[in-house]
């Protein structure tokens, strides 16, 4: 038997808003996709048009409550404030032997609510409501290490801790 097979399993996780727990309160997150920008780039004397990165697209998720809280509503209600969310999980490494490790894995976003959410009411159900959000800041980190840090506001770009931003911002003049 190969010691060299893992699976990763991340099947739960905690939101918190500000610091206060949403345990039980939130039924999915959906955290942003990171999509860079592409441009065509065609010129003289080239065979064919190529695309470069030119930027990062917006950042959007979802929250999927799983009923009405007028504490959070309340925060999402505000158009022009922003959220502090955290997402918190475990990530389960599993080997033939069975489980090799659990490791932290932390999502902190700074958002703004884009919609408080319109109720689907059905009999005997739970109701459905979700809230889209666009996100300004946004960091992943597993084992306590930096995977993605984009902060759109002071144009930060980190992957794997490196500053892919910085000489960009130096030739910006800051």
């Amino acid at each position: 038997m190969s010691d060299k097979i893992q699976i990763n399993r991340f099947t739960n996780a905690n939101v918190y808003i500000d610091g206060n727990s949403l345990m039980g309160q939130v039924a999915e997150i959906e955290l942003p996709d990171i999509k860079t920008k592409m441009s065509e780039h065609k010129a003289l004397g080239m065979i064919g048009a190529m695309e470069l990165p030119s930027g990062i697209d917006k950042l959007a998720g979802k929250i999927k409550w799983t009923a009405f809280y007028p504490d959070a509503l309340k925060r999402f209600a505000h158009p022009h404030k922003t959220i502090q969310l955290q997402v918190r999980g475990s990530l389960e490494s599993y080997q033939p032997q069975g489980i090799a490790s659990e490791v932290p894995v932390v999502a902190v976003l700074t958002i703004m609510s884009q919609n408080l959410p319109k109720a689907a009411i059905k009999p005997q159900d739970n109701v459905e409501l979700d809230t889209d959000y666009s996100a300004y800041y946004y960091k992943l980190t597993i084992n306590g290490e930096d995977i993605v840090e984009i902060d759109l506001f002071a144009n930060i770009h980190k992957v794997g801790g490196v500053d892919i931003l910085e000489n960009y911002r130096n030739n910006l003049g800051g």
